[in-house]
């Protein structure tokens, strides 16, 4: 599937494990199952809020292998290839590719950092190796460093390069590699509340964690923003703040995941390092999913 005019909502989508730390394929399912029921209108596994970087190779494959069967090309799938290490990000990318998905979300070297030509091919080794679009990820908080305007620029004359995601939180980085957006390299927010900011300077949309418990109301969001009704696309960004910013009142995924326990989505388990959350944010973000209508 050619997913190089992708729009709308695309979920982050968790990777549910069971109490023994195995990845549960039912839950997987079910999550996959709603998501093409809501209306999502494309899925990324194994971005940072899939844990990915607590899973082993094998299961990065079988859980790349897994989704791209259960959604049976009915909506594109994208996998979260990256790695510090660039030749493991190669072969992730080459393993993903050959399992069928559609697209590739590529991170920048986080801990190593690199300098500026190192970033550059970081992300170029994989571009020049596979035959499906890649997105950037920026993402500087994660990773301490971030992709500089001038590598945006440089990659986004390559013609794998497909788009970035944006997740510095920095309107004034977004406005200045706006310029560069078009049919060819398409911006995604990867920040929840500022989705429709981001959109009202050329964003296609976003990779979603706030979609991931309401992916029917992130999907109309972005369609809002495409037809250019941002009256009701803004509308309904300032309403989904409160559970936007509890999602993130501890470090990603771990209130989502609790959130969508308490939705009765999957059973509550994370990959070490992570743990559940303090009783106060729990506490906060039950109140908030109640008042948002996802508990009774």
């Amino acid at each position: 599937m050619d997913i190089r005019n992708l729009t709308g909502s695309i979920v982050a989508l968790v990777t549910p494990f069971s109490a023994d730390g195995s990845i549960d394929f039912d839950a997987l399912a079910r999550l996959v199952d709603w998501h093409l029921d809501q209306g999502t209108d494309a899925i990324l596994t194994l971005g940072t809020t899939g844990e990915s970087s607590t899973m082993t190779h094998e299961e990065d494959e079988r859980v790349v292998a897994f989704v791209v069967e259960r959604v049976g090309g009915r909506i594109p799938v994208i996998a979260g290839s990256g790695s510090n290490c660039t030749q493991t990000m190669l072969e992730k990318s080459l393993a993903f590719q050959r399992l069928g998905t559609d697209g590739l979300l590529l991170i920048a070297p986080y801990y190593n950092k690199s300098n500026e030509e190192g970033i550059y091919r970081h992300f170029a080794t994989v571009a020049d190796a596979v035959d499906i679009p890649c997105i950037l990820y920026n993402i500087p908080g994660r990773c301490g460093c971030g992709v500089s305007v001038a590598n945006v620029e440089r990659l986004s004359r390559h013609p794998n390069v497909m788009g970035i995601k944006e997740a510095s939180g920095s309107m004034d980085f977004a406005m200045s590699i706006a310029h560069l957006v078009s049919d060819d390299f398409r911006m995604y927010s990867g920040e929840d509340a500022l989705t429709v900011p981001l959109m009202a300077i050329g964003a296609s949309g976003t990779i979603s964690v706030w979609a991931d418990v309401q992916p029917a109301l992130v999907h109309e969001m972005c369609a809002a923003a495409l037809a250019g009704d941002f009256a009701r696309a803004s509308s309904i960004q300032i309403a989904g703040l409160p559970l936007i910013r509890a999602l993130f009142s501890e470090v990603n995924p771990i209130p989502v995941k609790e959130a969508l326990a308490q939705m009765g989505m999957l059973d509550l388990a994370y990959r070490a390092p992570l743990a559940p959350m303090a009783d106060a944010t729990r506490a906060h973000l039950s109140h908030v999913l109640k008042e948002a209508g996802l508990l009774a």
